[in-house]
């Protein structure tokens, strides 16, 4: 694990133990998403009449610092949702990406898609709260976690009717998939150097089970590397920094979606 993943484990293991203590579990289970089906986020980025786009909010990162403080969640989503992206992905980290609950809380009000709750979950705790604040899917980091930490929240995840996108690196993480169904991601950017590369997505590829659905994320900036992961064999495109850097980032994310529905190789 490097350095800044371990200080974010130290950090989130504090921060949960005082929300166990601030929100208990039972109150969580009184919001009224416990009783809401999820939407299925594997459906959405399978969809014909969508591009695969998982847009995401994130207002800073620990290697790109401050991103964009000035967004505002209801129309950036809003706006990503109108332009034909399949999903949202939500940044609720405070200290490291300057996200919060709520800010799920408002995309989950004004937005009929799958949204992915953005945390560095280490505790069965923020699954059911993941569920509480109206995520339909949880993200879990395979470098944080042992492959039977991972069998386990997959599991409870499910019981609450999310599915998990399940994030891997490396082809050392490649044996932690789950026997369960998960949407499985693989994260161009290496957390140890935080420098970013495309081609980890066609390297890890070919390992991966074929039947998965799968997310390429970081690093994807243009709708000619959307076509070659998508041939490929990719459904889905996390995409970040490449639209919060810009002002209103949901008219990068319109422009980008424009470009792609251009492109007929596609």
């Amino acid at each position: 694990m490097s350095h800044i993943l371990e200080q974010i484990v130290r950090h989130k293991q504090q921060e949960v133990e005082e929300r166990k203590s601030l929100y208990p579990e039972k109150l969580l289970q009184r919001s009224i998403y416990f009783e809401t089906k999820p939407l299925s986020l594997q459906k959405y980025l399978l969809r014909n009449d969508l591009t695969g786009i998982i847009a995401e909010f994130k207002r800073r990162s620990p290697s790109k610092g401050v991103i964009n403080d000035y967004a505002a969640v209801e129309p950036t989503t809003l706006g990503y949702m109108q332009s034909g992206a399949s999903a949202l992905s939500i940044l609720t980290d405070q200290k490291y990406f300057g996200g919060s609950n709520e800010d799920l809380v408002i995309a989950r009000k004004f937005n009929f898609c799958p949204i992915l709750r953005k945390e560095f979950i280490i505790d069965p705790y923020q699954i059911i709260e993941a569920k509480s604040l109206g995520a339909d899917a949880i993200l879990l980091i395979a470098s944080i976690l042992t492959k039977e930490t991972i069998e386990d929240f997959t599991k409870l995840s499910s019981e609450l009717g999310m599915e998990v996108l399940l994030e891997l690196h490396d082809d050392d993480e490649i044996h932690k998939i789950p026997s369960e169904n998960v949407i499985i991601g693989i994260n161009n950017r290496n957390l140890k150097s935080m420098t970013t590369d495309v081609e980890t997505s066609f390297r890890l590829l070919p390992k991966l089970p074929a039947e998965a659905v799968k997310v390429a994320e970081s690093g994807i900036n243009s709708a000619e590397t959307i076509c070659s992961l998508k041939r490929a064999g990719y459904n889905g495109f996390l995409i970040g920094e490449h639209f919060m850097q810009h002002t209103r980032p949901n008219l990068a994310c319109k422009k980008l979606i424009n470009q792609l529905r251009r492109l007929e190789s596609c």
